[in-house]
């Protein structure tokens, strides 16, 4: 067989729970199937931008998979920002929320096929303080749980659940902040500040119904009181935007400002706490294969 097409494979070996095995022996069948030549690269945290950098000069690929979470995503898209090419993602991280938002499906084999073949929707991405964000962050609740999860030892939809009672039992006193936003300017009292370029977080939870990934907008979804009820719909369902408590604001541009510092995430990564957010969108960012 001789190849017509080089396509870059980018394997997160540590990623979620997922059996990268799997992932590989069924990707290289598929490649070969469809005269595809596969170039693995195992990601190790040691200037991964770069050597993915390099590879793409060397080889010069029509697509890259990436089989991992968001954080491997979001590497592989900022190291290769500058290029014109087509990401395919195989779902394979702790946290899959992209995956979530475009509604990619459960099998490997399902998203070999779109990651291969299908069309793309030229995603935006959002700049916050100079960094990226890809789908979901937030100010607050859920950044306190980030923080909380990643400092625990336990994993999984245990370690979350654990990390629930920790972070609602040392739950502080809401914050105030100052958003300026389309020639406005919004002072609140809030739980939690939710910067989104999509609808849902990695569980599945709509968090902000009316978000699509590449109309050049963002919102800011202001959920002003929280209660343990609303945050386990949080966690668990659907959360009930339509309450008097819940405010969302669509933009391209806003700051967020803070009296005390609150904590922030990115993506499922916590950042530190933080009382000012430049945010901003960065349109068609990112070509990735959808359904």
């Amino acid at each position: 067989m001789t190849a017509n097409k080089k396509y870059i494979l980018v394997l997160n070996p540590i990623s979620g729970d997922v059996d990268k095995t799997e992932i590989l022996v069924k990707t290289l069948a598929f490649a070969e199937k469809f005269k595809v030549e596969i170039i693995v690269f195992e990601t190790s945290s040691n200037d991964d931008e770069k050597a993915i950098r390099s590879l793409y000069n060397v080889h010069k690929p029509q697509r890259i998979l990436i089989a991992g979470g968001d954080g491997t995503i979001k590497m592989v898209g900022e190291a290769l920002e500058q290029q014109d090419v087509i990401f395919g993602i195989i779902p394979a991280g702790s946290a899959n929320g992209l995956a979530a938002a475009l509604n990619l499906p459960a099998t490997i084999e399902e998203n070999l096929s779109i990651a291969f073949h299908n069309h793309f929707m030229e995603m935006d991405m959002i700049s916050i303080n100079g960094k990226k964000s890809i789908h979901l962050s937030d100010l607050g609740l859920n950044a306190a749980l980030v923080k909380n999860y990643e400092n625990g030892s336990t994993r999984g939809k245990l370690g979350y659940a654990l990390q629930v009672i920790t972070t609602l039992t040392e739950l502080e006193e809401p914050f105030f902040a100052k958003i300026e936003a389309n020639n406005e300017i919004i002072e609140c009292t809030a739980r939690m500040i939710v910067i989104a370029n999509s609808q849902k977080y990695g569980t599945g939870v709509t968090i902000n119904p009316d978000g699509v990934m590449n109309d050049g907008k963002f919102e800011l979804v202001i959920l002003k009181n929280l209660d343990l009820l609303v945050f386990g719909k949080i966690i668990t369902g659907n959360i009930p935007i339509n309450t008097e408590d819940i405010q969302i604001i669509s933009t391209d541009n806003a700051i967020i400002t803070t009296i005390t510092p609150v904590c922030f995430q990115i993506d499922g990564e916590y950042i530190g706490e933080e009382t000012r957010l430049d945010i901003m969108i960065l349109p068609a960012q990112m070509k990735v294969a959808v359904l």
